[in-house]
């Protein structure tokens, strides 16, 4: 890793910016912090060397505050609730001039422009991994138990459609049974997706999360941990598949150990593995 003394940490809800901001502590970096209102954990601010809060869509002061404080290099880390998008954006001129120049308003389309733009203004965005690489998904087996003959045929199915609604800028994750798929991700999110699946496939539903097939590490890249587990385990879903190397794992130590609890089978694939099972 080139030796970085500022970082930018543009932070959404969850633990990973808290977890991002620890890392480059550790490491003597400087992290100045962009917070979002109503989003980001404020534990934050105790992290951070200093930190602005901001609402959602407000560019100006995003940019105005990394280059006050020197910063060259950024990370966008943790999530934003997407159906805020419709209720509580304030979006300024910046922000409003980039949404003006794409076509629609899916994930990839915006996060991309407005790295662009962070780019254009001398800030380079990294990888929202590239200090924490041991949070990706290592290939394998996780659990003691593994998916079924019935469940590794809908696992197949799960992953070219995964595949095919990640292509589309849709959606990352889909849930099935018996070869038909019962929910698949859209802006509600995976949890959300989880629990409509579960409801319809009345237990032992299968549950399929893979990273897009032209998927940008620098943001939006699947995430899990405990949380899902427990989601799974409360609509009786009986099998995860989480893509190896492009999926970040929380916790994962508990992760497993919820998993072995319920009964609940957990693999990292690649496309590579998945042809092992034609």
């Amino acid at each position: 890793m080139d030796r970085i003394e500022r970082l930018g940490l543009i932070a959404g809800g969850g633990q990973f910016p808290l977890i991002v901001a620890k890392a480059a502590a550790e490491k003597g970096i400087s992290v100045y912090a962009v917070a979002h209102i109503d989003e980001t954990d404020p534990r934050l601010a105790s992290v951070a060397d200093e930190i602005e809060w901001i609402h959602l869509g407000r560019m100006g002061r995003l940019i105005k505050f990394l280059k006050k404080n020197r910063v060259r290099d950024a990370v966008m880390a943790g999530t934003i609730t997407k159906t805020r998008m419709f209720t509580n954006v304030r979006p300024d001129l910046k922000a409003l001039a980039v949404l003006a120049a794409i076509d629609h308003t899916r994930d990839d389309k915006i996060l991309r422009a407005f790295a662009g733009l962070l780019e254009k203004e001398g800030i380079e965005v990294r990888s929202s991994t590239f200090m924490l690489p041991e949070l990706l998904a290592p290939e394998g087996y996780w659990t003691r138990r593994r998916p079924s003959g019935s469940e590794t045929a809908d696992v197949r199915i799960g992953w070219k459609l995964a595949k095919e609604i990640g292509r589309l800028d849709i959606g990352q994750c889909v849930v099935l049974r018996d070869g038909s798929v019962l929910a698949v991700e859209a802006i509600d999110g995976t949890d959300v997706t989880i629990r409509r699946g579960g409801m319809l496939g009345n237990g032992k539903t299968v549950v399929v999360k893979v990273s897009k097939p032209d998927q940008d590490m620098r943001f939006d890249v699947p995430a899990l941990g405990p949380k899902t587990i427990e989601t799974m385990h409360e609509v009786g879903a009986s099998v995860l598949v989480v893509e190896a190397g492009g999926t970040v794992v929380f916790d994962r130590k508990e992760m497993i150990g919820l998993a072995d609890k319920y009964g609940i089978a957990i693999c990292a694939l690649t496309d590579k593995t998945k042809e092992l099972w034609d």
